[in-house]
C-alpha cells in the first residue's frame, strides 16, 4: 500500500502543532513509532490510525487522500479567524449595546423560590442590585443553617444584569465555586415604583446530583438602602407555611404546570 499521501498528510497536520513530540504526547503513541509513520516506513495499527484520526478530526479515506487536495480541505477547517483580546466577549458587548436602562431597579430585594435541593422548602436571600461603570450587576447571598452542623453557611452569588425586550435577564454564579451558571429572566416593573420583580429562574444544586431545575422566582423591593445585616438576618430556609414567608409572596412562587400547557411560566403582575 502506498504510503507517501499518509506521511505527507500527517507531517502537514503536525505542522499545527507546536512540534512532533506533543503530538506523540496527545495521542500517547511511541515517538520513534511515529516517525516511521511520518518517513513512511510503517503503516498505523487500526487503534493507531483510529487514534490519529480522532485526534485530528479528520477521516481515514481524507487522510489517505493526494496530499494538495488534502492540504486545501483541513487549511479551510483550519484557518483562524482574525482574533482580538476583546473579541473573547464580543457576543455579551453586542447585547450590553442594546441593553437598556435599568437605574430605577438599583437597591435592595429579598429573592423568594422553592429550594431546588430540600424539596417543600422555600430560600429566602438577599439581592443588591448596583450600577457600574454605566453597567448593572447584582450581589446574592444566600444565608443557610448548615445541615449537620452547628452554625450559619452564607453562600455569595454575582450576576451581570441586562435589560433585553423589556424583560431583566442575570446571568449568575457562586463566586467561591464557579462551578454552573443560574439564569434569570425577570419581568420588568410598570408600576410608578418597583414592588415585585417576578419571573423564572434555573439552577443546577449539588445536592440533587447536579440535576438541572427550574422554578418561578420573586424579588421583594426593600428601598435604596437598608441595614444589610438586619436583612439578612430575616434570610434563610423556610418551610412554606412559615410566617417569614407572606401568603400572596408564596403563592406567586408556587410551581404549577396546569393541565393543557407543558412548560413552567409565570405571568407579569
Amino acid at each position: 500500500m502506498n504510503s507517501e499521501p499518509l506521511s505527507q498528510n500527517l507531517a502537514f497536520l503536525c505542522s499545527y502543532y507546536p512540534s512532533i513530540a506533543a503530538v506523540c504526547r496527545r495521542l500517547q503513541i511511541n515517538r520513534q513509532q511515529f516517525n516511521k509513520y511520518l518517513s513512511g516506513q510503517t503503516w498505523p495499527s487500526r487503534r493507531n490510525m483510529r487514534k490519529i484520526c480522532d485526534f485530528f478530526g479528520v477521516s481515514e479515506g481524507e487522510l489517505l487522500m493526494e496530499h494538495q487536495r488534502f492540504a486545501e480541505i483541513v487549511g479551510l477547517r483550519r484557518r483562524p479567524l482574525p482574533i482580538q483580546p476583546t473579541d473573547v466577549m464580543a457576543h455579551v458587548e453586542q447585547l450590553y449595546q442594546h441593553s437598556g436602562d435599568l437605574g430605577r431597579y438599583v437597591g435592595y430585594y429579598f429573592r423568594y423560590f422553592y429550594s431546588f435541593g430540600y424539596a417543600g422548602k422555600i430560600i429566602k436571600c438577599l439581592v443588591i442590585i448596583y450600577e457600574k461603570d454605566g453597567r448593572y450587576f447584582w450581589r446574592c447571598l444566600e444565608r443557610l443553617a448548615t445541615v449537620g452542623k452547628q452554625g450559619v453557611k452564607t453562600t455569595k452569588y454575582a450576576a451581570a444584569l441586562l435589560l433585553l425586550g423589556d424583560r431583566i435577564f442575570a446571568l449568575e454564579y457562586e463566586t467561591f465555586l464557579k462551578s454552573s451558571v443560574t439564569e434569570v429572566i425577570l419581568y420588568k416593573s410598570y408600576h410608578p415604583s418597583v414592588a415585585y420583580l417576578i419571573g423564572v429562574q434555573t439552577g443546577m444544586p449539588l445536592l440533587r446530583g447536579r440535576r438541572p431545575a427550574a422554578s418561578l422566582v420573586l424579588l421583594e423591593y426593600l428601598g435604596k438602602s437598608v441595614d444589610q445585616k438586619k436583612a439578612l438576618r430575616a434570610c434563610g430556609l423556610f418551610n412554606e407555611d412559615d410566617s417569614a414567608i407572606d401568603p400572596s409572596i408564596r403563592s406567586l412562587i408556587t410551581n404549577r404546570i396546569p393541565e393543557g400547557t407543558f412548560v413552567l411560566e409565570t405571568e407579569e403582575i
